[in-house]
């Protein structure tokens, strides 16, 4: 499987950015499609994943801020992110894994699928 994210640059604190990720190799409907972010120094995150039941999981720092899509007829997966603040500037990747348990957790030994990732810069 192969996964491209883009959609990364800069924003403002309080601004919106959208990333997509667009899979090939496999069908994203039958698979847990997430997302983890990096920032310098630091783990990576578990952002947000949706299941093949369509079921999401989001971080408590995301809460009410990102939303988890899929265009199942376009394969590919999205993340809105609104009212950015500087603490949600990394990179970002985009994650799948065949195993639907892999969505029970946002922990990164679950998925075995990971694409370059899109940078995402916010300034306050």
């Amino acid at each position: 499987g192969h996964l491209v994210e883009s959609g990364g640059g800069s924003a403002q604190a309080g601004g919106s950015l959208r990333l997509s990720c667009v899979v090939s190799g496999f069908t994203i409907s039958t698979y847990c499609m997430g997302w983890f972010r990096q920032a310098p120094g630091k783990d990576d995150e578990g952002v947000t994943v949706v299941g093949s039941d369509g079921r999401v999981k989001y971080a408590d720092s995301v809460k009410g801020r990102f939303t988890i899509s899929k265009d199942n007829a376009r394969n590919t997966l999205y993340l809105e992110m609104n009212n950015l603040k500087a603490e949600d500037s990394g990179k970002y990747y985009c994650v799948a894994d065949p195993w639907a348990g892999a969505c029970l957790l946002l922990h990164r030994g679950n998925f075995g699928l990971w694409g370059k990732g899109t940078q995402v810069t916010v300034s306050s």
